[in-house]
């Protein structure tokens, strides 16, 4: 049963039991309208707890039901059923109270919450705000403005900011079972025959006159293209100048709006992408091997970065370098980041000087790192030192160790091949700066044991990231995207864009930067040291723009030197005057007459070279399903999270249209712009990548 019902004297009990998160089901709902009714209706019943079993107060709707039509009751209608009760009402709120969870707990009349739990209205992230009161309650518990930060940016907060604000009414001792709390709370509401007091029927705080134009303008910056946040701020305005119920139908009929919207489609595509991303028919019933001590092989940028997010997550890292100043350097760069987590309230100041003084360790012997469970190799791409830093490995670690290599493009299945263990050898690309990317590319070769790739996953998952399966190939997944688009780019740009207007329509379209700012971020030098690796199996068909290797060859490397496609300095980047006489140099040489280059036709190579490439990748099975494209181009390269993913958004635009707009650049450059056979076929039969993700 969903939702059972108990007495404790005159006090019901009622409990959701709905595992693993007490989701907001049909069954739920319609239990906890059921209940409310008996409870009312039975006269030895005083008072009413609603308390739910396992790890969580409901912690939103179920996942299962998205997509598809309400049944009733809707959950607009429990709430109101659950604050219309006549006898007081209290929630006994652990775990994680989001959305609709938190939207049924202010339908209660008294909140008492575990001093552990988070309470949120995540649902912008989802691309719709929250239809079931909370935009109309919470400025009735909360200072508007704090309502409105919640409510547009998702963000859950603790259970003693929660106190403080007025959401909840009261938080449980340390030790002390919440139920219990808001058992003994509700009895203490019989005794004092205190009469429910309905959130709803509450005034809504007092809110600043240019609160809502402020929010408004600040989200036109920081949430550009999204409809979600606006709606919100639409909502809870409506709250301040509305009676309740004029309120909550005005929530209903914006909700409604974003239900319709291509945004919410593509951010419930990548909410549930996400979760279906590691869920594999090889790995089914393969348990992971043991991961409990880590070691990592350099601590440069990336190095440290893999070593600071394993301390994070509690595990215990050795990180070896080449000499004692290498090693000093990476501990201050570990500690560096570590104290990054202390400022933005990650981390406590004890923990961190905990983890450096117990957890991490760092030396110049291999030796070290024969206890570890995994070993990170994160050396300069070089398959000459990887190879070196292999064969230590391999003499040294236990048997069934994993050995990782965080390469971005090289061959694992070389690298495996120079070892005595290949089955226990895979890749594991991180994206920099470790600690902070979600994305970690686990790359399994020919030989790669299931177990280890299990493994890889499970780190993945100890460290708070998204994993997802690559195969072997030049830059796996997410690198070969890059390249792709890169060279479509680079022909507009010999066609007539400048790389400045390349980046502000691709900002436009959604980036959270432009593909010239991003390389001079990471450094030009390193896409740089890629193409001459590759230059010699280069295929004369290619046209090759070098105008970012003349920037590199004048020593114009990015950020790292001040200079780039940008000037770095104190304020904002602005553009280096010598890229425009470096591009028209090349093409002059080149012999093309440069024409206007509209940013819809930027957009539009962008994104077919995107779904072309991401097309290539899954026909080749580099990428097992479309979905595993979209999750890391999401989360690693900057693409619209509210576009759904490149393969996502095809869908959305059609894929006969990607595929008219490939052939007709292909008068441009027939060599690059090659359909793939997939999106081909897809396109000729009306199919779509959606229809691919199932397998």
């Amino acid at each position: 049963m969903a939702v059972s019902i108990a007495r404790d004297g005159d006090i019901a009990l009622l409990t959701v039991d709905n595992p693993p998160v007490n989701a907001l089901s049909h069954a739920v709902r319609q239990g906890l309208w059921d209940a409310i009714a008996a409870a009312e209706a039975d006269d030895t019943v005083r008072a009413v707890v609603i308390r739910a079993t396992g790890r969580t107060f409901p912690a939103g709707a179920d996942i299962r039901e998205f997509g598809k039509p309400s049944v009733d009751p809707w959950l607009p209608a429990v709430v109101d059923r659950i604050e219309g009760c006549a006898k007081p009402v209290v929630a006994a709120l652990h775990g994680q109270i989001l959305g609709g969870g938190l939207e049924v707990a202010m339908g209660a009349h008294v909140r008492v919450c575990d001093p552990g739990a988070r309470l949120g209205l995540p649902e912008v992230s989802l691309g719709i705000l929250p239809g079931a009161g909370g935009t109309q309650r919470l400025p009735r518990l909360i200072p508007v403005d704090r309502a409105l930060d919640m409510i547009t940016t998702g963000k859950p907060i603790s259970a003693a900011e929660a106190r403080a604000l007025g959401l909840v009414d009261a938080v449980s001792e340390p030790g002390e079972a919440v139920a219990d709390a808001a058992l003994a709370h509700a009895r203490r509401l019989v005794a004092d025959g205190t009469v429910p007091r309905p959130t709803g029927a509450r005034p809504v705080h007092p809110a600043a006159p240019d609160l809502f134009e402020t929010t408004r303008a600040a989200l036109a910056r920081t949430a550009k293209g999204r409809l979600a946040p606006l709606a919100c701020v639409d909502a809870v305005e409506a709250a301040t100048r509305l009676p309740l119920r004029e309120g909550l139908a005005e929530e209903r009929r914006l909700f409604g709006t974003l239900m319709e919207s291509d945004q919410r489609a593509a951010l419930i595509h990548a909410f549930l992408s996400e979760r279906q991303v590691a869920k594999l028919p090889e790995l089914e019933g393969v348990t992971s091997r043991p991961l409990e001590r880590i070691g990592i092989v350099g601590g440069g940028t990336m190095g440290a970065g893999i070593a600071a997010a394993a301390l994070l997550s509690g595990l215990p890292v050795h990180l070896v370098e080449r000499g004692d100043d290498a090693a000093a350097r990476a501990r201050e760069t570990v500690t560096g980041m570590l104290d990054g987590a202390v400022k933005r309230g990650k981390l406590d100041a004890e923990t961190r000087a905990m983890l450096l003084s117990d957890a991490f360790a760092t030396g110049t012997d291999y030796a070290a790192l024969g206890t570890a469970d995994l070993v990170v190799e994160a050396v300069f791409e070089s398959m000459d030192a990887k190879r070196e830093v292999f064969a230590a490995l391999d003499a040294v670690c236990k048997p069934g160790a994993v050995l990782a290599t965080n390469t971005s493009y090289l061959d694992v299945d070389a690298l495996a091949a120079t070892v005595s263990r290949p089955g226990d050898v895979l890749g594991l690309h991180f994206f920099s700066p470790a600690h902070v990317m979600r994305l970690l590319e686990v790359v399994v070769g020919r030989e790669t044991a299931p177990d280890a790739v299990a493994t890889g996953f499970a780190l993945a998952k100890r460290l708070g990231k998204v994993a997802v399966r690559a195969g072997v190939c030049d830059g796996f997944i997410g690198n070969r995207v890059l390249s792709a688009y890169r060279k479509a780019l680079d022909g507009a740009v010999l066609a007539g864009a400048s790389p400045f207007n390349v980046d502000r329509a691709l900002v436009d379209f959604g980036l959270a930067m432009g593909p010239y700012a991003v390389g001079d971020l990471s450094g030009l030098d390193i896409a740089w040291a890629n193409r001459k690796r590759l230059a010699p199996t280069r295929d004369p068909r290619e046209t090759y723009a070098d105008f970012s290797d003349r920037l590199c060859e004048a020593g114009h490397l990015g950020r790292k030197t001040g200079r780039g496609f940008y000037v770095h300095g104190d304020g904002k980047p602005v553009p280096n005057p010598e890229v425009e006489a470096i591009v028209a140099a090349e093409r002059a040489a080149k012999g093309i007459a440069p024409r206007p280059v509209p940013d819809a036709e930027i957009v539009a190579r962008f994104v077919a070279a995107t779904v072309n490439e991401g097309a290539r990748i899954v026909g080749e099975g580099i990428a097992r399903r479309p979905l595993d494209v979209d999750v890391t181009m999401l989360n690693g390269y900057g693409f619209p999270r509210w576009r759904g993913g490149p393969m996502h958004h095809a869908d959305a635009t059609g894929l006969a249209r990607i595929l008219a707009d490939i052939e007709r650049l292909a008068g441009e450059d027939a060599f690059l712009w090659r359909p793939a056979p997939l999106l081909h076929r897809l396109a000729g039969e009306g199919g779509r990548f959606a229809d691919l993700d199932g397998g």
